[in-house]
């Protein structure tokens, strides 16, 4: 049974909502989110990552200081009145549409503890130091600005409820840079809120996609916010995550892709004959091959393109394990770490990740630029992310990349107790 709840949402203004509703902060680098908030003030990336109005050289600063920062500058935006906060408790539709195919997800809060209890699944592991960063965000802004981009299981009376309650004018209504378009409409009705709650406890299981480390973040805040409670009521704001749920039959995943700096001191032709082993290689000549299926990996070195598939007695040793069997833990196992030395994906400096959306050429480019190797995934299945998470298991770090993102800024959900509204 899986717990929805509508609340009280701080939001922009609608005419305002282009202007500071920003891609996720992990998304950008460094740099790229400076950029940003040059090119648009009003970024919700200036509050989401306020390392930018720091110095680059800031290690002795601490995160505490740093997000004093970015709730320094919701405060502003605040006081600006640049957002505003529902009178009442809603729940909301967020449609988002990109290359013709839409996608609609509820905007609710779902409860942490059936997080922590399994109820609500995840697919991966966090780092210790990406989820103190968002435990400091949220701690320091006492609100849950990143929505936790969460999956169910295709339900028919779930989408029949939906589509009854897409009526009326969108409170937002926009395309972003990226060519998406995004519609927000807000539910008020308690028949229609209370049928959708009812319908979400027939629903056994939610799949995180998206938000790993806000979700664990939420968790850490919610934990430590219990131990200073003497009189808790489990209804709590930090009891709750800010989430957009949707149905997993409407959800594009895309591949999330890798760069190595080097060749772990092989040449070309030592690397290519250890490839080998494990892989049958054949050079691409069309420019526009991508992988087409599970088991075909893309590598280019030198500029050119190789199309690189598991030998018969590789699959054999990994074909009845689920985790094991996927193309990035077989690019792992048997390329990256034991060829490239690439042992710790998470914390090596070697490698890097790229999201799908950037393409095939983005992968070429970086290894022009600064890596050397590249290799382009074929995309993995949402039913292998959810047989995954119900079997308990967890994939390699960067498995998957879903588009379209959901914007941050659009919605967020306050801790305090009772947020004034305006």
């Amino acid at each position: 049974m899986a717990t929805i709840k509508p609340f009280r949402a701080v939001r922009p203004k609608k005419e305002l909502a282009k202007r500071i509703a920003a891609l996720p902060y992990d998304v950008f680098s460094e740099e790229e989110a400076r950029i940003e908030v040059m090119k648009e003030p009003l970024s919700f990336l200036g509050i989401d990552s306020p390392e930018i109005h720091f110095e680059e050289e800031r290690k002795d600063i601490p995160l505490e200081q740093i997000h004093a920062k970015g709730k320094e500058v919701y405060n502003d935006f605040l006081s600006k009145g640049y957002f505003l906060t529902e009178e009442r408790p809603s729940l909301y539709l967020y449609e988002l549409t990109r290359n013709q195919k839409t996608q609609t997800g509820i905007v609710a809060l779902t409860s942490i503890k059936e997080y922590e209890e399994g109820i609500i699944k995840k697919h991966e592991n966090t780092r210790i130091d990406k989820q103190q960063d968002r435990f400091c965000h949220i701690d320091s802004l006492n609100a849950q600005s990143g929505p936790i981009f969460m999956a169910y299981r295709s339900h028919p009376s779930l989408q029949e409820l939906i589509r009854s309650a897409k009526k009326g004018s969108p409170l937002y209504d926009f395309v972003a840079e990226d060519g998406v378009l995004h519609r927000v409409f807000r539910i008020q009705s308690l028949r229609e809120i209370d049928a959708l709650i009812q319908e979400f406890q027939k629903v056994d299981s939610l799949y995180i996609a998206d938000g790993h480390h806000r979700a664990k973040a939420a968790s850490l805040v919610a934990e430590d916010r219990r131990k200073k409670n003497p009189s808790p009521t489990g209804e709590e704001e930090y009891e709750f995550l800010f989430s957009v749920l949707f149905d997993a039959e409407e959800l594009t995943i895309l591949s999330c892709n890798r760069v190595v700096k080097d060749l772990n001191k092989h040449t070309k032709q030592e690397f290519l004959d250890l490839v080998q082993q494990n892989f049958s290689l054949e050079i691409v000549s069309d420019e526009n091959w991508e992988p087409q299926q599970k088991h075909e990996i893309g590598m280019v070195l030198d500029q050119t393109w190789y199309c690189l598939k598991p030998k018969a007695n590789l699959l054999a040793l990994v074909e009845n394990d689920l985790t094991r069997s996927l193309d990035v833990s077989i690019l792992q196992n048997f390329l990256l770490a034991p060829v490239l030395g690439i042992m710790n994906p998470r914390q090596d400096q070697r490698i890097d990740f790229i999201g799908g959306i950037r393409g095939k050429g983005e992968v070429l480019r970086r290894t022009l630029l600064d890596m050397q190797v590249g290799f382009f995934l074929y995309p993995t299945a949402i039913e292998d992310l959810m047989e995954l998470s119900d079997a308990g298991l967890l994939m390699p770090p960067k498995s998957t990349w879903f588009e379209p993102k959901l914007r941050s800024g659009l919605f967020i959900h306050s801790l305090e107790e009772d947020p004034a509204s305006v």
